[in-house]
């Protein structure tokens, strides 16, 4: 049993009341949880007080830290180089840690990534993984060396001993209407990756109609959150707030998007997610301290793309957890759909808006993705977009493919995609860049 000294109850009233928790008050009330000391409905209690009344920056950095120590820390110090990884706050087609993790291996930069699944509209880097056949994303902390140490990345899923606090306190969230606290939201994101034995993070967080944070105020609001979370904790830091208005790049579904990404790492795929790819896969270099500027770094990134070395990367990592290489040199061998459908313009005229989440859904409907955590993902669905914001086209042109297995969830998908269009007489502008700001620690800026 926890100590006598403090009470739940009085700690309850204290964050109701708007009052700053201590770090050893927050640290009684994670090992309490996580030790099962404490009911659902007591820490419920606590969690709904905190989305009501927030945390201050000095909370937030303690509640990271209590969750981040209630399991197993990885340690890869005796690896030598610097270890960094990406966080994405999730997005449509949003398929990046594929393409980045080996290039920045390729760098000579550690990349131990612990990824997520795919909920709601929002696709999952294990899924897309788990569409190559073969390719084993639960690996033992030993066994995650050893891939470490012979490639330089490894992307598993989060394990039973890293951060149980966050496992128990998420699955609370999920069903108290407490997931939008942005104090949670960092905390949960942050102890995860820091477990992870990294010394420095590059954050994506996404901001549109495909994002779980449609305002771009929100998203910067969490990023700096994040950012000086980190910093707090001695890591490195850097957020990019990114557009995610429509889907990245032009493949949506699992086994669609390790498509793309190979296409990306052999020279090819959009342009979009090449750009975005090749900024997130420079910042991770320079926090990784091979390169002397992101400039180079990019330079460095798409050198690394063009002589064939960041794909033979991937191929080396999916080859070392199981996967079947092949499949990335041939793409007949990843999972194909026995149907497809075009979707066809009904006017001439411009793209001028897409709603992103939607789309999300639409691929969710087909079989792409998941409602609840139990529900089974058919790797072959998705989409595939021809057309999106900006682009000219004429009435009976192709908006997009629906590649399907079931008549059964088609027409709803259909519909879906349908009303995501919007279209204009006129040429519309779009935006330069994906990238909208960058937020960094002061300790990047210093070069410390």
């Amino acid at each position: 049993m926890r100590s006598r000294l403090m009470r739940l109850i009085d700690l309850i009233r204290k964050k109701r009341d708007g009052a700053e928790l201590t770090g050893d008050e927050i640290g009684f009330i994670v090992a309490g949880y996580t030790a099962g000391d404490f009911p659902d409905y007591q820490i419920s209690a606590w969690l709904m007080a905190v989305l009501l009344r927030g945390m201050s920056r000095v909370e937030i950095a303690a509640l990271t830290g209590a969750m981040l120590n209630s399991g197993e820390v990885l340690d890869w110090n005796d690896l030598g180089a610097r270890k960094v990884d990406k966080h994405s706050t999730g997005g449509v087609g949003d398929k990046t840690s594929l393409i980045i993790a080996p290039i920045a291996a390729a760098a000579g930069v550690y990349v131990p990534m612990i990824s997520g699944r795919g909920l709601g509209h929002t696709g999952g880097t294990l899924d897309k993984l788990e569409s190559i056949p073969g390719f084993n994303v639960n690996l033992s902390a030993k066994q995650m060396r050893s891939v470490l140490e012979q490639c330089g990345a490894c992307l598993i899923g989060q394990t039973a001993t890293i951060v149980p606090a966050d496992k128990k306190m998420y699955a609370l969230r999920d069903v108290t209407g407490t997931v939008e606290s942005p104090a949670l939201i960092c905390a949960s994101i942050m102890s995860k990756k820091l477990a992870e034995g990294i010394d420095a993070l590059v954050l994506d967080v996404k901001t549109g109609s495909g994002a779980f944070m449609k305002k771009e105020a929100d998203a910067v609001h969490l990023a700096e959150l994040m950012v000086e979370t980190g910093e707090r904790m001695g890591k490195k830091v850097v957020a990019l707030i990114t557009d995610m208005d429509q889907p990245l790049g032009k493949y949506v579904g699992n086994a669609l998007e390790v498509l793309e990404c190979v296409e990306v790492l052999q020279g090819g795929g959009p342009s979009d997610l090449v750009d975005l790819s090749l900024d997130l896969a420079a910042w991770m270099i320079y926090l990784g301290e091979r390169s002397s500027s992101v400039e180079e770094a990019k330079k460095l990134s798409a050198s690394l793309i063009a002589d064939g070395t960041a794909f033979k990367k991937f191929c080396d990592l999916t080859r070392l957890q199981g996967g079947d290489e092949r499949a990335l040199e041939n793409p007949s061998l990843l999972p194909r759909a026995k149907n497809q459908e075009e979707i066809l313009s009904s006017q001439n005229g411009y793209v001028s808006r897409m709603d992103c989440e939607k789309v999300g859904v639409a691929s969710l409907v087909l079989g792409g993705g998941r409602e609840k955590k139990e529900d089974t993902i058919d790797p072959a669905v998705g989409i595939v977009l021809h057309k999106k914001v900006g682009d000219k086209l004429s009435a009976g042109e192709r908006l997009c493919t629906l590649h399907y297995n079931s008549a059964a969830r088609l027409s709803e998908a259909r519909s879906l995609i349908q009303s995501s269009y919007s279209f204009s007489a006129a040429a519309v502008a779009t935006r330069g860049t994906l990238v909208h700001r960058i937020i960094e620690s002061k300790s990047n800026q210093a070069g410390a």
